[in-house]
């Protein structure tokens, strides 16, 4: 039996991973990789519309991914911890990986011919 910690934690783990679900919150993430933008700065290297990118920047910040700063009227967004940003590379590394052993199994089957 999972004890209450436990599954709360399962609980919070399946929360976050829901938000990495989104190519475009991956893509916000990748992009703040270098530091906090503005909101606007941000959509327009991503090409997102204001209203799509402020909803995946609430559910980021509600999940405690993003921090927000205000400065006057502009709002500045940075990843909340450095190492969500290891854990996106692992990732990606693991599906790198996968993808070339995927590519490794069909490729030579492309090439043959049955006579």
């Amino acid at each position: 039996m999972v004890s209450d910690p436990d599954n709360r934690l399962y609980q919070r783990h399946a929360e976050m991973c829901k938000v990495f679900a989104s190519p475009t919150r991956l893509a916000i993430i990748d992009t703040l990789r270098s530091g906090e933008l503005r909101v606007g700065e941000l959509g327009k290297r991503l090409g997102v519309a204001k209203a799509n990118l402020s909803q995946h920047l609430a559910i980021m910040r509600r999940q405690r991914i993003l921090v927000a700063r205000k400065q006057g009227n502009l709002v500045f967004y940075r990843v909340a911890n450095p190492r969500l940003l290891q854990a996106c590379d692992l990732l990606r590394e693991i599906l790198i990986e996968q993808i070339r052993a995927e590519s490794a199994l069909v490729g030579p089957a492309r090439g043959s011919r049955r006579t």
